[in-house]
């Protein structure tokens, strides 16, 4: 059977008790209902939404009909809906579970079954163990009874709670004035995306028509993933012919936000790190007393030190938002560096690529008020905290087991050196309590490797920081210059992994 991941169940369109298939979704849903009964939450309501996947229509009702049949309240969404729109369901609705059938950026032969419990965050362990037991007691046929979509009001309710957190995060920035490039990569966040970036002031965005309507298919990019080298290349390509002030790329279920902005040598895509310290930042402007912000341990160290220079908590979690949803109380903004941003955790506990993209325009109106852009902020960053430059190697491999084999053989030999320089090691699977995961960790002075196989995809990933000190602006050209051949090292060094795995 498929197992719960990072992100709920997620595998191939195909038959077979590993694939997701009409019978394996039943059988996880009639799995859920029973962990829900046996924990005196039967009757409560449910959610069920979906994207425009291949069988996502499909899946969705089925799960909707087997909720129904075991004496659940459910509401399913009549249209496809990003992945937020459920969480912000779960919660508006005060649910006991939601369900969204998507496999968010994966290839397009794949779909899943994503779980919402505790209002509206992501399942943890045990939750996720002890519903694969039910799921696996679960007996066939499983029972469905027919049930009419509903709840469209809830899309107009999230929509318009988007639209207000400029005004409850930002100031007074001309909205107007700011061009927007946007694609949401043929999945099903570009009309929501468009309205709510109207509906918050900001009318003058223009779509990559190409890309703007679902399709399952994904005909215009080799992944549908905002992070993969070329996948954004139309995005930048419409910004720089519009002459954008801001590009912005939605995976296909819209929960992650990736951003473009212009620069000396033409449009470049943000990693999700300067996204992430970029909006803590603008969160943190008008957060109340005692705010929190955290990340995870595979993201950049910079947020660390943004935090107490800006009076706020952080908070370090395992990858994932199921995990970062619950950094701690006083959580006003969460990211993770895969482009998952929470901006507005009180309403959606789940990373969310509208409201980011909302709130990421806004702090573009601000600065181009004050005649500043996002990258003259990020250096500014640099110059008071030391530059933090990133990067990432995705070895993609034959399947997840290959992965995690990867991950083991090099436990088993870790190097005591990288790129000629000592490196401390810890391995994240001997820590104890809730960091405990599958992840290596290699310090040095100057730079920090994790690596760790992803939960979401047959992929060992290699996350890579260079820190440097800056002494002032003239310094940063010659320090992003080092870093970014010190940076080529590493890069090199986690590629010649790949021979382990033959």
């Amino acid at each position: 059977m498929l197992r719960f991941g990072t992100a709920g169940l997620r595998g191939p369109l195909r038959d077979g008790p590993d694939g997701m298939n009409v019978t394996t979704v039943s059988r996880a849903t009639a799995g859920v209902a029973a962990w829900l009964r046996e924990r005196c939450l039967g009757g409560g309501a449910v959610v069920v939404g979906r994207d425009a996947r291949h069988g996502s229509a499909e899946f969705a009702t089925a799960t909707a009909e087997i909720f129904t049949a075991a004496g659940f309240p459910v509401t399913l969404l009549p249209d496809p809906v990003p992945t937020p729109v459920v969480a912000f369901a779960v919660r508006q609705l005060g649910a006991v579970a939601g369900v969204q059938i998507t496999a968010s950026h994966n290839p397009p032969a794949d779909n899943g079954y994503k779980v919402y419990l505790d209002g509206g965050s992501q399942l943890i362990a045990p939750a996720d163990t002890e519903i694969e037991q039910c799921i696996d007691a679960a007996v066939e046929p499983v029972a469905r009874e027919s049930v009419s979509p509903s709840g469209a009001d809830l899309v107009d309710r999230y929509l318009a709670r988007v639209a207000e957190l400029p005004g409850v995060l930002g100031g007074e920035g001309e909205r107007a004035a700011v061009r927007i490039a946007l694609t949401p990569l043929h999945g099903v966040g570009g009309e929501l995306a468009v309205r709510a970036l109207a509906a918050a002031g900001f009318t003058d965005v223009h779509v990559v028509d190409e890309q703007f309507a679902p399709d399952p298919d994904f005909p215009t990019v080799a992944f549908p993933n905002p992070e993969e080298p070329g996948a954004a290349d139309l995005l930048l390509a419409l910004a720089e012919q519009v002459d954008a002030d801001l590009a912005i790329a939605l995976d296909p279920d819209a929960d992650r936000c990736a951003l473009g902005i212009p620069g000396p040598h033409g449009w470049r895509m943000l990693r999700g790190d300067e996204t992430g310290v970029l909006l803590a930042d603008y969160v943190l402007r008008t957060a109340t007393a005692d705010p929190l912000v955290a990340t995870t341990i595979v993201s950049s160290r910079l947020l660390s030190k943004l935090a107490p220079a800006r009076s706020a908590r952080y908070a370090e979690t395992l990858t994932g938002f199921k995990w970062l949803a619950r950094a701690g109380e006083g959580l006003v903004y969460a990211y993770e560096e895969a482009i998952g941003h929470c901006v507005d955790p009180a309403t959606v506990r789940d990373k969310d690529g509208i409201s980011a993209a909302v709130s990421a325009a806004d702090l573009v109106a601000l600065r181009k008020a004050d005649g500043r852009t996002l990258q003259d902020e990020l250096d500014s960053y640099a110059v008071e905290f030391g530059l933090h430059a990133g990067d990432q190697v995705s070895l993609r491999l034959p399947d997840q087991a290959a992965a995690t084999n990867l991950a083991a053989a090099l436990r088993a030999t870790p190097p005591s050196e990288i790129a000629c320089t000592p490196v401390k090691f810890t391995d994240q699977a001997q820590v104890r309590g809730r960091m405990r995961t599958d992840a290596l960790i290699f310090d040095a002075d100057d730079f920090r490797i994790v690596v760790r196989p992803s939960g979401t995809e047959p992929k060992l990933k290699c996350y890579l920081e260079v820190f440097a000190p800056v002494v002032d602006a003239t310094a940063l050209p010659p320090a992003r210059a080092e870093a970014t051949a010190r940076l080529a090292d590493l890069a090199a060094y986690c590629r010649s992994l790949a021979t382990v795995a033959g």
